[in-house]
């Protein structure tokens, strides 16, 4: 039961803690009396965020500067330059930080940051811990890496009867959990949106692939990001690991524990080439992205409170972002276009939808399909009500696995190695609103980002950012990347009969904690 609730977290995934279990149990091939595979990886002369950012100061003290971060490529280039160039805090909120090698790498660099005395914080949720408890604390265990445990008691440090305990006597606070996803260097760089750190985010998975979406911020509005953290933090919801067990691990008091992390990142036998071969063109890269900013005056981040909702008892109540994203259909006047992997409506959003489509807006909904979908439980409830959805006037396209647009969109690389096509699925969670407003965040169109978890948006007001996003979602509007579905036609057969009878059997789960 506890899995099928919480399956669309992808619970057996590991977050960063994990990445050490993985990489103290391997053999790296590593020795040490072997040439040191990171000596040319990580330069000594890495300019520092301030002297890197020191044309754009002026701006970023009034204004934000945007960019859209579309391609897994560029969002992976992005974070590893930024956590090279930290100067003194890297603070972080993240469901999956897997250990592949995207992750295995990410890891690296984040460790190598708190080496050089960057302050590193991390937030990340106990229900998506599946590393042992050990490993957690040998991680916090560096003097410059602090990690809290969001909500715990239903996996670290729980036996199986205490979690079961949990789900049957508090099942509201066993579902409420932090969906929020940010990455903080120094305060002055954000990037937030839909990724998580493992390979299929950053288009270098070779079965599965997501297409997602970030959103690079500078500036301004990331002072909104850092206080949305702190509040996290503070909470007492944000438990340190070490409460949790004060038994520290032994390897803990290990000088050199954290050296077999570093060399099997770097030992190119152990991670596709081509994803260091990116990082080592940072700095052309980042000095690419700054020419092509945005800048706004006005940005907002808003985000969700730590324990949304925890004075209800029902699963119901919305948050503050759930009224943000209503409040922006309700004042929309001719297009609503929207992103989401999961689309599970309820009769409050089904009535917002109807509202708007009679008053004149065209609103467009592109979700997956029961063939790119990652979640049958999730495309289960949205099956059931897909009819009556329709009904109400709204446009609704399905993500096609073999989308035309992975070709331009994934990672060159992967394609000219693999003799195959990946499965490509939808993860992006947009909308622009009259092609004027964009919203960029970790939101699903469903009743759990609506009422349990606690999400963030960035709410970006610029026709120029709504034009070049809104360029890419036309593209993926078309039949070559998706299947318009309508009252007599949907393409659940392509699927299969296996996966149309496991989506079947997923309907008896309530689609509110879906």
């Amino acid at each position: 039961m506890i899995k099928s609730v919480i399956s669309y977290l992808k619970v057996l995934l590991l977050t960063v803690a994990g990445l050490f279990s993985a990489c103290s149990s391997q053999e790296t091939g590593h020795n040490e009396s072997e040439a040191d595979f990171c000596a040319h990886i990580h330069p000594d002369d890495s300019p520092g965020l301030s002297r890197a950012l020191a044309d754009i100061t002026d701006s970023m003290r009034t204004k934000t500067g945007i960019y859209v971060l579309e391609e897994g490529a560029n969002s992976m280039i992005g974070r590893a330059w930024l956590s090279e160039n930290a100067e003194k805090t890297i603070d972080i909120q993240y469901f999956i930080f897997s250990t592949d090698n995207v992750g295995l790498i990410a890891c690296d660099y984040l460790v190598r940051a708190a080496d050089r005395g960057v302050k590193v914080r991390i937030i990340v949720d106990d229900i998506m811990v599946d590393a042992p408890l050990e490993d957690v604390l040998m991680l916090d265990s560096h003097e410059n890496i602090d990690i809290k445990i969001y909500n715990p008691g239903t996996n670290l440090g729980k036996n199986l009867l205490s979690k079961l305990n949990k789900v049957m006597t508090d099942f509201r606070s066993f579902n409420q959990r932090m969906h929020n996803k940010t990455f903080i260097v120094d305060g002055k760089v954000v990037i937030t949106g839909g990724r998580n750190i493992a390979d299929e985010y950053f288009d270098y998975d070779h079965e599965y692939n997501f297409r997602d979406r970030d959103v690079l911020l500078l500036g301004k509005s990331t002072k909104q990001v850092g206080r949305s953290f702190e509040e996290f933090w503070q909470s007492d919801l944000s438990v340190p690991v070490s409460e949790i067990s004060p038994e520290l691990p032994e390897i803990s008091m290990d000088e050199n524990r954290f050296e077999k992390l570093h060399q099997y990142a770097c030992n190119p036998d152990n991670f596709w080439p081509q994803v260091r071969n990116k990082i080592a063109d940072l700095p052309q890269a980042f000095a690419a992205i700054k020419k092509e900013l945005i800048w706004l005056a006005n940005v907002s981040f808003i985000s969700d409170v730590p324990g949304k909702n925890e004075e209800t008892v029902s699963l119901s109540g919305g948050g503050i972002t759930t009224d943000s994203l209503i409040a922006l259909v309700k004042k929309a006047k001719k297009t609503v276009d929207i992103q989401t992997p999961y689309l599970i409506t309820t009769e409050l959003s089904k009535g917002l939808f109807r509202e708007a489509v009679e008053r004149g807006v065209r609103v467009r909904i592109l979700t997956n399909s029961l063939a790119s979908t990652d979640n049958l439980e999730a495309f289960s409830a949205y099956q059931s009500d897909r009819e009556a959805l329709l009904q109400t006037g709204v446009h609704i396209f399905e993500f096609r696995p073999d989308a035309a647009i992975r070709r331009r969109m994934m990672t060159g690389e992967l394609h000219t190695t693999l003799d195959h096509q990946p499965r490509f699925g939808l993860h992006a969670k947009t909308m622009v609103v009259d092609g004027r407003t964009v919203v960029i965040g970790t939101f699903n169109l469903d009743p759990r980002s609506a009422n349990l978890n606690t999400e963030c948006l960035a709410v970006i007001r610029s026709e120029a950012v709504a034009n070049s996003v809104l360029k890419i979602m036309e593209q993926e509007f078309e039949p070559e990347n998706a299947w318009e579905t309508t009252l007599t036609f949907n393409p659940d057969s392509v699927a299969g009969k296996v996966k149309q009878i496991k989506t079947w059997t997923r309907k008896v789960l309530p689609k509110e904690v879906l």
